[in-house]
């Protein structure tokens, strides 16, 4: 028995041993140190899509002809205290694509980036009221990341051209039983859901279309399979731990 357990330590010693090569990112062996390198990113900017949430707010030097287009207090940061509130301050998008302006009636956004639609509302709304200028933010930039980082969670965000890393980041980062091979990118798209593996180890990774983050990503972090064998050794070793005790137990009463 004696045996067993210490063939075990010694098991779960080695395999718990990490390399570099193994946590590192963007690996490359043409990397040097103060040598930058340049890669070409091929970022595409988000076109809306239904169930989006779009702040728009319309200012004006005379606001008694503009508030009726202003949810809340065009003076107020977009109106958002917290997540809960986008709903509360926005306008959704419907099934349809559109998006309904009092004055203007139904909009079409979808398929449009944020920026078109805000030119889009900006033309339509310049005949009927002069001077007025419209700012249009999308909102419900939202992504989830689960599995084997630091802080598990759904999070906001407020930047249109978020990375993959950032999006880690928020998170907390990889846990270090996490497999930088095996991230899988969960992707809402009008045909259904898009599922792509990515390997944070490959440095050409910021090149590819899906570098950059949209709205409902789903980032999930596979954990590396020597944590696995790993977990599994631990718990083996308990359970021969509880054996060995029993029988030294019932040993020691006969």
């Amino acid at each position: 028995m004696r045996k067993i357990l210490c063939y075990l330590l010694l098991s779960i010693a080695i395999t718990s041993c990490i390399s570099k090569k193994e946590l590192v990112y963007m690996q490359n062996e043409k990397f040097k140190e103060n040598t930058p390198t340049l890669f070409k990113t091929s970022y595409q900017e988000y076109q809306l899509q239904p169930n989006d949430v779009l702040s728009i707010k319309v200012l004006s030097v005379q606001p008694e002809l503009t508030e009726q287009f202003n949810i809340i207090n065009p003076n107020n940061a977009f109106g958002i205290s917290g997540p809960s509130s986008l709903y509360l301050s926005g306008y959704s998008i419907d099934k349809e694509g559109n998006i309904r302006l009092p004055i203007l009636g139904e909009v079409k956004v979808t398929g449009l980036t944020p920026n078109q639609a805000e030119e889009r509302i900006q033309r339509d709304l310049d005949r009927y009221i002069n001077d007025a200028t419209v700012v249009l933010k999308l909102i419900s930039f939202k992504i989830s990341v689960l599995g084997e980082v630091r802080n598990p969670g759904y999070f906001y965000v407020y930047n249109e051209q978020a990375n993959l890393l950032e999006g880690l980041a928020m998170a907390g980062d990889l846990a270090q039983g996490a497999s930088r091979e095996n991230v899988k990118l969960i992707r809402q798209t009008p045909q259904g859901s898009e599922v792509i593996l990515l390997d944070l180890k490959d440095p050409n990774l910021v090149q590819s279309q899906y570098y950059f983050l949209k709205p409902n990503d789903v980032l999930y972090v596979e954990p590396r399979k020597t944590q696995i064998k790993r977990d599994n050794l631990v718990v083996v070793s308990a359970i021969l731990g509880v054996i060995s005790t029993a029988a030294l137990l019932l040993n020691f009463v006969k």
